[in-house]
């Protein structure tokens, strides 16, 4: 683990990596996994749309660049079980042009998740939390005027503060925790005019 990466993501360079993971099925595939646990194609394809034998053929795809490992705890071999090879992946936008196109592709697809992730909530998770956990929702947009580095350190901060949170382990945690999505945008703007 580095200073940069106090998660323990799976650090992602490879630009054809990034291609493969800019897919709407495979996404759904690693963050399935990453939420949940290990699988099986049949299983996983109820919650990512698409059959098993398509979701067997991602899921081998994603394995081939190391997003996705065999799970040895099955105790069955009729079905392969999958697994995340980490409980996230992180990226940062490469120099060269191929890899920054494939950067942009995968962002887009990320982006598209996440932005229907606000409304799923507030349809489908919002109503049923009690009054204490729907107080703690938040939603900030914020404008901040910082220097590159100051910009590096604040995310810094930010990943080392909630770091305990995302590595602790499913034994470790309290009775009464729950799932909490966190969903962080940085995006520098390109301003003509300085503030």
């Amino acid at each position: 683990m580095s200073l940069t990466n106090p998660y323990g993501d799976l650090e992602i360079s490879d630009p054809q990596a990034l291609r493969a993971l800019a897919h709407p099925v495979r996404l759904a595939i690693l963050n399935r996994l990453q939420r949940h646990g290990p699988a099986t194609a049949t299983q996983l394809s109820a919650h990512v749309g698409a059959t098993p034998s398509v979701v067997s053929w991602h899921a081998r795809h994603l394995a081939s660049f190391g997003l996705v490992v065999d799970w040895d705890g099955a105790t069955g071999k009729r079905e392969r079980w999958w697994q995340a090879a980490a409980k996230g992946f992180r990226f940062t936008m490469p120099e060269d042009a191929e890899g920054q196109d494939a950067a942009r592709l995968l962002q887009g697809e990320m982006f598209a998740r996440a932005a229907e992730f606000p409304q799923h909530w507030l349809m489908h998770e919002e109503p049923h939390l009690d009054g204490a956990w729907r107080r703690l929702a938040d939603f900030a947009d914020t404008r901040l005027v910082v220097t590159a580095d100051e910009l590096r350190r604040l995310q810094e901060a930010v990943e080392a503060l909630m770091a305990p949170y995302v590595r602790r382990d499913a034994a470790d945690r309290p009775a009464d925790a729950r799932g909490v999505r966190v969903l962080r945008y940085v995006l520098p703007e390109h301003d003509e005019q300085q503030p």
